[in-house]
């Protein structure tokens, strides 16, 4: 047990310096890594939504499906598997989704701003804890969304087939896939694609082996009273925390800012970052793992996980092509509305796959 928390801080520690080093080559401050960013700016990227200051084909998604694949295989765990409630996991991944883009990041880019000194990732913080308690509410009463079933090598490859298409698409970047132009946003700022590429090759190899998630340190403490979760946590953070502030004091830039006000990609309506992260929280635990957690399990052969990833990617262009996501300016009114409607559906899901099975 002491050695399997040790070797859990230590990837900790290296995933929070690749995050911080990401930053350093190109990426979006205090954004060297974001699932939910990431995936909206690959669904703006192959034109499934329209906001031109987020399109970019990320290959660190790719990255993570693909190490998390290999590292699968290197050690017998490919296991083609899924048929447990799609339909109710891709509605949990979408609404997931619009809270991460009310918050404007996910539980990892939560970290991230953290180490990076912004102050309003603390009530997105307590909010996320309130939304995984909310979560374990169900949990302990039963809730189950049934069992998996054994599927094909096939079904259980085409999420890292669909990594590989994206990759290939980046490269060659054709006429109908979309770029932010320079200067035009986040989609703008980016690593070189093969500092990008091994870099989530890297998080997703280890993030397989060690079962990596945003959602199961503080789940698992609450639950089980575990720590070694909670403790590659803090790991990230403070390593990436060390790294922004190393890197500040080297280059002479600034990768660090403390406060609230004038963060990056950020806003300061405490309530609605608190809310978009509960909402985020909550639909991840009864998911079963954080948007990162999703794609290394789709990278293990489960479809069940490839489907709440497309709930992930569809909400990312629903946000953005009806006005739900924040800007630096604050939450908007739709997306007020929008995430008020996923903490009840999100809700009723629990309510019904714990009581009415």
């Amino acid at each position: 047990m002491k050695n399997e928390r040790t070797i859990i801080i230590t990837t900790g520690v290296i995933v929070g310096v690749i995050a911080s080093m990401l930053v350093y080559f190109g990426n979006p401050a205090n954004m060297g890594y974001c699932i939910a960013c990431f995936l909206r700016d690959t669904a703006g990227g192959l034109g499934l939504h329209s906001a031109k200051a987020v399109q970019y084909i990320r290959p660190e998604i790719a990255g993570l499906v693909l190490g998390a694949v290999g590292a699968a295989y290197a050690h017998g765990e490919f296991a083609p598997k899924g048929g447990s409630s799609p339909l109710t996991r891709f509605t949990l991944g979408f609404f997931a989704m619009i809270g991460c883009l009310m918050f404007l990041g996910c539980p990892f880019r939560m970290l991230l701003r953290l180490a990076g000194g912004d102050l309003n990732a603390l009530l997105g913080l307590v909010g996320f804890a309130a939304g995984i308690y909310a979560g374990i509410f169900f949990l302990n009463r039963g809730y189950s969304l049934k069992r998996t079933y054994k599927m094909t090598a096939i079904e259980g490859s085409l999420l890292p087939i669909v990594a590989l298409a994206l990759l290939a698409l980046l490269v060659a970047a054709p006429a109908f896939i979309h770029f932010t132009k320079a200067g035009g946003g986040p989609g703008a700022k980016h690593a070189a694609i093969a500092i990008s590429l091994l870099a989530g090759l890297a998080v997703g190899a280890l993030a397989q082996r060690t079962r990596f998630c945003m959602i199961a340190g503080i789940r698992d403490f609450i639950l089980f009273r575990e720590t070694k979760m909670l403790w590659g946590f803090i790991a990230v953070t403070v390593a990436a925390l060390l790294c922004n502030l190393t890197l500040s004091a080297v280059t002479g830039a600034s990768f660090f800012k403390l406060g609230f006000a004038g963060q990056p990609i950020a806003h300061t309506d405490g309530l609605w970052n608190a809310l978009g992260l509960f909402l985020a929280g909550f639909a991840c635990v009864l998911l079963g793992g954080c948007p990162m957690r999703q794609l290394i399990l789709a990278g293990e052969g489960n479809s069940d996980s490839a489907i709440a990833v497309l709930g992930l990617v569809a909400g990312a262009a629903f946000a953005h092509n009806f006005g739900l996501a924040s800007s630096g300016a604050g939450p908007t009114p739709n997306g007020q509305i929008a995430v008020v409607i996923g903490i009840v559906v999100v809700g009723l899901i629990g309510y019904l796959n714990t009581y009415k099975k």
